[in-house]
C-alpha cells in the first residue's frame, strides 16, 4: 500500500490527463455510488463510495468545516483510497486534497470542452477560493481561445488576491466588480460558491453562454435561478448524485422545471461525443456534482502515472 501526501501527488499529472481519466472513465460501465454525510451543517463528515468495472473501489472520506478558513484552515480534511479490481488489495491512499484539486476542476471542463462553443474567451468565474484558482488553469489549459478570465467574489479583496495569484501564472486574469456587467460578454460562466441563494441569475445570462455550476452540495444550496435553469439545455456529471442537489430539486419541486429537464450526464455525453450542442444559439447549464466515481477515475490516474 502507499500513502501519497499533497507534495508528492500535487504534480502527478497534469489538466490534460485529468480530463482524459474523466472522459476514459465514463466509457467504462456505469459507477455504483453510495454517500453518506453526517453531522450538523457546518461540521460534518462526508463518506462517498464507488465501485467502477475495471478500475475497482474508491472511498473518500472528507470533513467539511465551514468556519475554518476563519481560523486559517483548510474547510476540509480527508484521504482517497483506491483498491484493486482484481483483488482488492489497497493500492494508495492519497491526500483527498489533491484528487479534489484536478477531480473537480476536470469534471466542469469536460462538461465544457462537451457543451461550450470550443471558440470561447472570455471566461467568468464566481468566487475566490481554492476551487476557482484551479478552474482558472484548467480552463485555460482546454480552451486555448480563452483571452479573458474575469473573477467576481463578494469580498472583492479576495477576488484581487486571487488574481494577483493567476497573473504570476501567466493567465489573463481581472477583477469583476459589477457582475451583470461582466456576465454579459461572457462565453463560460463558471460558479464555485457556498450560496444557498442564486447568484448567477437567468436574465444575466445571453444565448450562447455555458454555464458550470459547481457550489451547490445539499439540498439547500443553490448557485443558479429558476429562470436560469429553465431556459437552459440542462445536463448534469452524474444524474444520482445530482438528483436532492438544491440546484434541481427545489426548482422541480416548485414546478418551474419538470422532472425530466435533466437532458442527460457525461456518460451519455461522452458516449455521444456531443461538442456544442446548442451552436450558440441557446444556454448550457452543466452542475458539476463530484461523487467518488470521479475521485477513482483520478486516483488511478495519480497511481498509474507514478507507477503504483
Amino acid at each position: 500500500m502507499n500513502f501519497l501526501n499533497y507534495e508528492q501527488a500535487k504534480n502527478a499529472i497534469n489538466w490534460h490527463e485529468a480530463v482524459n481519466a474523466i472522459r476514459q472513465g465514463h466509457l467504462l460501465p456505469r459507477a455504483h455510488l453510495h454517500d453518506v454525510l453526517i453531522g450538523p451543517a457546518e461540521a460534518m463528515l462526508l463518506n462517498r463510495t464507488a465501485r467502477i468495472e475495471g478500475l475497482g473501489y474508491g472511498v473518500k472520506v472528507e470533513s467539511v468545516f465551514n468556519e475554518n478558513a476563519s481560523k486559517g484552515l483548510p474547510n476540509t480534511h480527508g484521504a482517497v483510497l483506491a483498491y484493486s479490481p482484481e483483488n482488492g488489495v489497497l493500492r494508495g491512499v492519497i491526500d483527498s486534497h489533491i484528487i479534489t484539486d484536478f477531480k473537480t476542476a476536470a469534471d466542469s471542463v469536460l462538461g465544457a470542452s462537451l457543451l461550450a462553443r470550443p471558440e470561447s474567451n472570455h471566461l467568468v468565474i464566481i468566487g475566490a477560493g481554492r476551487v476557482a484558482k484551479n478552474l482558472a488553469q484548467a480552463y485555460s489549459a482546454l480552451f486555448t481561445e480563452l483571452k479573458k478570465i474575469s473573477i467576481w467574489a463578494r469580498q472583492i479583496e479576495q477576488a484581487k488576491k486571487l488574481v494577483d495569484e493567476l497573473k504570476l501564472l501567466s493567465l489573463p486574469a481581472q477583477v469583476a466588480t459589477n457582475l451583470p456587467d461582466t456576465l454579459a460578454t461572457a462565453d463560460i460562466v463558471s460558479s464555485a460558491t457556498m450560496a444557498k441563494q442564486p447568484v448567477v441569475l437567468g436574465k444575466w445570462i445571453r444565448a450562447g453562454t455555458h454555464v458550470d455550476l459547481i457550489g451547490a452540495f445539499t439540498a439547500d444550496m443553490r448557485e443558479a435561478d429558476d429562470e436560469l435553469m429553465a431556459r437552459a439545455q440542462l445536463y448534469v456529471d452524474n444524474l444520482e448524485t445530482t438528483k436532492n442537489v438544491g440546484e434541481l430539486s427545489i426548482p422541480m419541486n416548485v414546478g418551474m422545471i419538470p422532472a425530466d429537464h435533466v437532458l442527460g450526464d457525461l456518460y451519455d455525453l461522452v458516449a455521444k461525443g456531443q461538442f456544442n450542442t446548442v451552436q450558440g444559439h441557446g444556454i448550457t447549464v452543466f452542475k458539476n456534482g463530484g461523487g467518488a466515481h470521479l475521485d477513482l477515475m483520478i486516483a488511478d490516474c495519480v497511481l498509474k502515472k507514478l507507477g503504483l
